[in-house]
């Protein structure tokens, strides 16, 4: 039996890597839980055991957020402590850094805890000092996306191991199902999928297709994380232009992927390392070149210049001829999508199922820790 715990289920990469560890283990293991604070809608209602909610709302205010942070793990630590359908060999298995509570209670009842780290900045600085503390005393097992992750977050290195994120069967089978050529829209079609956060660069992305208006060619696809009212709140004092479209949150991006001639992860450096980048990989599977960050896990996807490219996003000219380059030479775009399908497979849901249950096998044949 295992027992997850995440704190906010939306449509971003820790949900969706948590729900392809969920369908990796829990066929195998009767009776497993899923405890979720938050309490909109995402992927992980897609999740094929049992969901228990302990409360948990993000506010605008960032001090109303960590208030509610804070109540939520309290809850969460009641809600396993008066669970009578918990076996006494379950694995507590906590995603990101955020369920502590799901940790101190794993703790104090000798479970065995594995912790699928995401992150690597959390703010503030306190609230991140405690997050790994309890990470590197608590855990059995620390599950890290990238060698990046690992060395930008450090814990204890002889439990940790490194298992990258893995893109979602439907996906990758729509991928390979889906011939690439470029400007099969009738454009050169520029996609990013983000959060309405200025890190992740949204701005950079809104400056690029402004920078580009002159090219009547090129358009721009921009799906953000939240739904419409969210959307109108963060772009309120922005100016949208005329050769960009902004969508909400989508369960399946397939059908952006499938009209993509250039997928881009404009985080900014400064401000957050990425350390993975599933849309990378996602468009890697449908044959798409990309552009990433220089910095952090993307650099251990991207080979620069086989199968995209990694640029600063800051660097706002460099991104600019690039595009221009791509849009131009249908001859280079074909070469970087064969790269990038080559690789694809090496991020298939069957090789993270069996790295996973590998690790798990080795867990659950360990002494419990005192």
């Amino acid at each position: 039996m295992i027992v997850f715990c995440h704190l906010l289920n939306d449509n971003s990469g820790s949900p969706r890597v948590l729900l392809s560890a969920i369908e990796a283990l829990a066929p195998s293991n009767e009776g497993s839980l899923l405890y979720v604070g938050s309490a909109g809608s995402g992927l992980l209602d897609n999740a094929n055991v049992t969901m228990r909610r302990y409360g948990y709302r993000r506010s605008r205010f960032r001090l109303l957020t960590l208030a509610s942070l804070i109540g939520s793990q309290f809850r969460l630590f009641r809600m396993l402590g008066t669970s009578r359908d918990i076996a006494p060999d379950a694995i507590i298995y906590v995603n990101t850094l955020l369920p502590v509570g799901a940790a101190f209670w794993a703790w104090a009842k000798k479970r065995r805890l594995v912790w699928h780290l995401h992150e690597v900045s959390l703010s503030p600085a306190p609230l991140r000092w405690l997050l790994k503390a309890a990470a590197t005393r608590f855990a059995d097992l620390l599950i890290y996306v990238s060698e990046d992750h690992r060395n930008r977050l450090p814990t204890h290195p002889h439990r940790s191991v490194v298992i990258p994120n893995p893109v979602s069967p439907s996906l990758q089978s729509k991928g390979r199902d889906t011939p690439f050529w470029p400007r099969r829209s009738g454009l050169f079609r520029v996609l990013m999928l983000a959060s309405p956060r200025d890190f992740k660069g949204v701005p950079e992305f809104i400056n690029l297709a402004g920078t580009l208006l002159w090219r009547d060619d090129i358009a721009f696809d921009l799906v953000l994380n939240a739904k419409g009212d969210e959307i109108a709140q963060y772009l309120k004092n922005i100016q949208i232009p005329s050769n960009l479209r902004i969508y909400p949150k989508v369960n399946n991006p397939a059908r952006f992927y499938a009209f993509a001639d250039l997928v881009v992860n404009l985080s900014r450096v400064d401000l957050c390392v990425e350390t993975f980048g599933l849309t990378i990989t996602e468009a890697f599977s449908f044959g798409i070149p990309v552009i990433a960050p220089p910095v952090g896990g993307p650099t251990e996807i991207v080979s620069d210049g086989e199968d995209g490219f990694l640029i600063d996003s800051r660097q706002l000219a460099d991104l600019t001829e690039c595009v221009c380059r791509l849009a131009s030479d249908p001859t280079l775009c074909l070469q970087l999508s064969s790269a990038a399908r080559r690789k694809a497979d090496r991020y298939s849901q069957a090789n993270f199922a069996v790295l996973l249950k590998d690790h798990l096998s080795r867990l659950q044949n360990r002494e419990i820790r005192a």
